[in-house]
């Protein structure tokens, strides 16, 4: 049996009239067979063999990662006194659909389209984005969904018509994401270098720095950027790519740029002069361990939060260029501008999927109708028209007097 550190009960101390005190003597609220649903739920999560998706749905529903991270995988290294404490939980947290449930002393299993629907209204109550509902009502269908294939339960109470919600997000609809520059990407990567360290770390933080920012500039996932590995770079047919493992399982080719050669080589010769647990392999050797491509200081794997967290830094100190979309930046901005910059040089838009890795070509066409210039709106026209108007009444005023 797994440990169980489900802390469900951090939900009940939120619930009016209720101490967490009350509980301590229950695994998990309203779950009579907590040992029976957690088999049940490792069964679907098995299902996927990348580790961040698997990481990606437990966060979404509120279950511990844990768990998922127990799958087919080595145990982590235990953090270093020197590790950063944990971040702090999105503020959805609370209304994950596991938790949810768990205030509410419902079994997962015994939930009806009635108990998803109040949980999606709850959602936005809380000020839930329209394509964050849609996305966790998504994860959610798919789980019930392997859960009545095995007869955990009798139908899937999350297969509810989304349009009667408001949850089907047209492709024309313009991506939320804010559009970067290829000026801005820029002044990005030179803030990457100018971000204040002690001496001690200042050549490796900033070599990372950068090297980070140019990674997402090929438009990967941040799962997987921190999932790679120094042995996903590889030579192949005389070019250096990366092995990128994708959504889904779905691996791919992504074919390395000048600037991201430049950038890893000066990150990686300066990890390697500062720690030997980054050393190299000899060639014709393999390790027992693989060792991350971003590492942290201790050669442990960057987290998504890691790397959020540097990114929003490196756009704090980048100056006028980013001043007012600094407080929006994050990595998934950067393969936004990815693809959109690609399309705006007129590259062909199946190249670009398959470089992002798009399961469909329609979520790469979701980019190109987003992109809106001034050239393509008539709002100047009609304000051109409102001024002349505005002239001619106050000429023909004039005569008139």
């Amino acid at each position: 049996m797994i440990d169980d550190p489900l802390l469900v009960l951090e939900a009940r101390a939120t619930t009016p009239g209720r101490a967490v005190a009350e509980r301590a003597g229950e695994e998990w609220p309203g779950v009579a067979d907590p040992d029976a649903l957690r088999a049940q739920l490792l069964d679907w999560f098995a299902q996927y063999a990348n580790a961040g998706t698997r990481r990606t749905y437990a966060y979404a529903l509120g279950l511990p990662i844990a768990w998922v991270d127990a799958l087919g995988a080595a145990p982590r290294p235990a953090p270093s006194t020197r590790t950063p404490p944990a971040a702090a939980p999105g503020p959805l947290h609370a209304l994950a659909w596991f938790r949810w449930c768990a205030t509410r002393d419902l079994d997962p299993r015994q939930a009806t389209s009635a108990h998803v629907k109040a949980w999606l209204h709850a959602l936005s109550a809380a000020g839930a984005a329209r394509r964050t509902r849609q996305r966790m009502l998504a994860t959610l269908s798919a789980l019930y969904g392997h859960l009545a294939e095995t007869g955990a339960v009798t139908a899937n109470p999350a297969a509810i018509d989304r349009r009667r919600l408001g949850l089907v997000v047209s492709t024309r609809e313009p991506s939320p994401t804010i559009r970067l520059t290829a000026e801005q990407v820029a002044a990005l990567l030179d803030a990457s270098t100018t971000l204040r360290h002690s001496p001690a770390t200042r050549a490796l933080y900033a070599t990372r720095a950068r090297a980070v920012v140019a990674l997402l500039t090929l438009g990967l996932r941040i799962s997987e950027l921190t999932g790679l590995d120094r042995d996903d770079l590889v030579r192949t047919g005389g070019d250096q790519v990366l092995r990128i493992h994708g959504k889904g399982g779905v691996r791919r080719e992504v074919y390395v740029t000048d600037l991201v050669r430049e950038a890893l080589s000066d990150y990686l010769a300066e990890r390697d002069r500062t720690g030997a647990t980054a050393t190299p392999a000899r060639r014709g050797t393999t390790r027992a361990t693989a060792q991350p491509l971003v590492a942290t200081r201790d050669g442990h794997r960057c987290s998504r939060v890691d790397l959020y967290r540097l990114l929003r830094r490196i756009a704090a100190a980048a100056g006028p260029e980013l001043a007012d979309v600094a407080d929006h930046i994050h990595p998934h901005a950067l393969r936004h501008a990815y693809v959109t910059i690609a399309l705006e040089q007129d590259a062909r838009i199946q190249h670009v999927r398959a470089d992002v890795g798009h399961a469909s070509i329609t979520t790469t066409e979701h980019y190109d109708r987003g992109m809106r210039t001034r050239d393509t709106t008539a709002a100047d026209l009609v304000a051109a028209a409102i001024a002349a108007a505005g002239r001619r009444a106050t000429t023909d005023g004039c005569e008139q007097r």
